[in-house]
């Protein structure tokens, strides 16, 4: 099989992408891929470095008013059209699959008006504008969440499958991975915002680790890597033994199956792992997102009881305190959002999607 994959400007985009690729490999040894995306997004780093190769187009988003940046926005987006064509050509794909983000456009589009089968993947709850727009053009419409499926009412198919997850997020289990991080019997509590970081998660966990009278929790607390030096400067002099403070989190794996409670940002596939691993969450949405879309994401989880949804405009050192501390001294309520939120997961999204690739290729 030979498979074009475009996707990008955030791992939320590459990761799902990465792993179709690989089961479909594990499928079929002998296929061969080709990632199409933008040279200077993470996609241009991320993918080469597992070893697949790379196609490079230059596209911007498109704002949503008229702006002078939409003019050059609009020229590149016809440029690289007639590149991925071009790309089509050569490479002759069995089906095309894109995993949303706006360099996604152009690929999907090519190969559609060319009669190659295509399917695209949208991670989160509130469909992006991308997967909206390709969805009356391609064959199949992958969702991770059943209420995305109203933002496709033209799709020709939409199947629920999930999130593509990380295969090492199941090799652990939560005692092996306590024994490990060398924890011992108080609630061990992760918080992180992601990669680079979230002020206001920073700042109001900052002031919270100052006001914390006693150690009656293990914490481990990811700054991201732009506010790091920032907040060990705050936390100067400050002498919490069970605080643990880091850049980043490599080990998230084994990280997330000791926690007794995760406070972190909404995205599409922190949220999925969250679920597939029955983990209470105290979940913040960024409201620097398009289509404020971790809003909906935090929403779906919280609806069913398996998350508490506290939004940033309502966050402070007081409404942090009383929510983790009131979770976790209620065991009931913990078990309860355990239980809730893996009855959302989908932890075979990966072989499902192959499912629908299979049907789209093999006539």
């Amino acid at each position: 099989m030979r498979v074009i994959l475009a996707g990008g400007g955030t791992a939320g985009h590459i990761n799902p992408a990465l792993a179709i690729a690989d089961t479909i490999k594990k499928h079929s040894p002998e296929s061969e891929f080709l990632f199409v995306g933008r040279k200077n997004g993470m996609e241009g780093t991320l993918v080469p470095k597992v070893g697949y190769k790379m196609d490079y187009i230059d596209v911007r988003g498109i704002k949503r008013k008229l702006t002078p940046e939409n003019l050059m926005a609009i020229f590149k987006a016809a440029s690289a059209s007639i590149k991925c064509r071009k790309i089509v050509k050569k490479f002759k794909p069995d089906i095309v699959i894109g995993t949303g983000g706006y360099v996604s456009g152009p690929m999907l589009l090519a190969a559609a008006s060319m009669n190659i089968p295509t399917l695209i993947h949208e991670q989160n709850v509130f469909a992006g504008m991308t997967s909206r727009m390709l969805s009356k053009k391609v064959d199949t419409v992958c969702i991770a969440f059943e209420k995305a499926r109203n933002a496709f009412p033209d799709a020709k198919k939409v199947v629920l499958t999930g999130n593509p997850l990380r295969a090492e997020l199941f090799d652990s289990n939560r005692i092996d991975a306590r024994i490990k991080l060398c924890l011992d019997s108080k609630p061990f509590v992760v918080v992180f915002g992601g990669s680079l970081g979230a002020e206001k998660i920073n700042e109001t966990m900052t002031e919270y680790v100052k006001s914390m009278d006693a150690d009656d929790y293990n914490i481990l607390f990811a700054t991201g890597e732009r506010e790091y030096d920032k907040v060990l400067e705050s936390l100067n002099g400050v002498d919490k033994k069970s605080v643990k403070v880091v850049k980043y989190i490599y080990n998230m794996n084994e990280v997330m199956q000791a926690a007794d409670l995760l406070v972190c940002r909404a995205g599409a596939i922190t949220v999925s792992e969250i679920t597939a691993l029955g983990k209470p969450a105290v979940l913040i949405p960024s409201p620097n997102v398009t289509d404020n879309h971790q809003y909906h994401n935090a929403k779906a989880v919280a609806d069913n009881n398996g998350a508490v949804l506290l939004e940033e405009k309502d966050l402070d050192v007081k409404a942090f305190a009383e929510t983790m501390e009131s979770l976790l001294a209620n065991d009931v309520r913990l078990a309860e959002m355990s239980v809730n939120a893996k009855k959302m997961a989908i932890t075979d999204a990966t072989e499902i999607i192959y499912g629908e690739i299979e049907k789209l290729t093999r006539g």
